[in-house]
């Protein structure tokens, strides 16, 4: 695949990178049930072996688990395809009560930093994100500057090499700029979610803020395995099934029509749903990369298709009368990315 420069850092990534939340298994707030770690393994190695270049992962996914696993991926890897690692802190937990709560404290920031590095079992982290500027969203963000600036002296020190955020608006980001360099931005971004479309996409293009967008298939809803039957039989330790109004009616029936039309112009490309998803995503100029969730190796080709798939004008006019009127969200009750 081929490789672009991610904002101001010092590498490039291929335009599908792993991400771990739905491998992170059971047990934590965002939980998507019981996962099969040897498989989840098995899956972040073969798209590595296919050449994605990055995974992206965080402290909060299983409460530290799903670092755990990137931190044995990287020891199974021979060197010359090691892949680039990308995390976030500011959501941290009660080991008793495992309650999740947020932090954008120094002496916390510069704690998480450090437990990462120790779970993730390196000596430096290609890209560390602030993983929220508040938490639940639109709550206070007075932190930002003094959590920066610890990113920044961790950076000087050697544990980080690269500075992102992730879930900011444009307001945020140039708080952030003001602190030091900001190489990206994590959004949520799908074809069911379209905020940053408005302000934020355009910011980060004109800033040079590379972007690399999270839930591109809106947690599985896009990816043409998700039927009505599928999501009545989930654990009900899946967040999906519960609290996201995207797999619950009155949006259940629209987004599976669009998911029939993603099918369809799949179909004449020989690729997946799930490849056109992530294509509309990517067809933005403003976008690095796109993060996508596999939990077996067989899923990891169909997603992959998406990378040299460019779709056309009558392609994106047949999508568009399906699109929600709305912008659409994925943090109903202020769920993780």
């Amino acid at each position: 695949m081929q490789q672009q420069r991610l904002g101001s850092a010092d590498f490039a990534i291929s335009p599908i990178g792993l991400g771990t939340w739905a491998i992170a298994g059971p047990g934590w707030e965002f939980g998507w049930g019981a996962q099969d770690d040897a498989q989840s393994l098995a899956a972040l190695e073969y798209a590595v072996e296919r050449g994605v270049n990055w995974i992206d992962t965080a402290a909060v996914y299983g409460l530290g688990h799903a670092e755990e696993i990137v931190g044995q991926l990287l020891r199974r890897v021979p060197a010359s395809r090691r892949p680039l690692v990308f995390t976030k802190g500011s959501l941290v937990w009660d080991h008793a009560s495992r309650k999740i709560s947020h932090c954008l404290a120094p002496d916390s920031l510069a704690r998480e930093i450090d437990a990462s590095l120790r779970r993730l079992q390196v000596e430096c982290i290609d890209l560390y994100q602030i993983h929220w500027p508040a938490f639940p969203p639109g709550g206070p963000d007075e932190g930002i500057e003094a959590a920066l600036s610890v990113l920044a002296k961790a950076r000087q020190q050697g544990k980080i090499r690269a500075i992102g955020v992730s879930n900011f608006d444009v307001a945020q980001l140039r708080r952030a700029q003001a602190v030091t360099e900001i190489a990206s931005l994590q959004p949520p971004y799908s074809a069911l979610m379209r905020e940053v479309e408005a302000d934020i996409l355009p910011f980060c293009e004109q800033a040079g803020i590379g972007v690399i967008a999270y839930s591109t298939l809106q947690s599985g809803l896009l990816t043409g395995a998700m039927t009505r039957e599928r999501i009545a039989s989930l654990p009900n330790d899946d967040w999906r099934k519960t609290r996201s109004p995207d797999f619950q009616e009155p949006r259940l029936t629209k987004n599976l029509a669009l998911v029939e039309a993603l099918r369809r112009i799949g179909q004449r490309h020989e690729r997946t749903p799930a490849a056109v998803a992530i294509a509309w995503v990517l067809r933005q100029p403003a976008l690095t990369g796109a993060i996508v969730g596999a939990r077996r190796p067989e899923q990891v080709d169909g997603l992959l298709g998406a990378a040299a798939l460019r779709l056309n004008a009558d392609e994106l006019a047949e999508i568009a009368p399906l699109l929600p009127e709305g912008m659409g969200t994925n943090v109903p009750e202020a769920v993780a990315s």
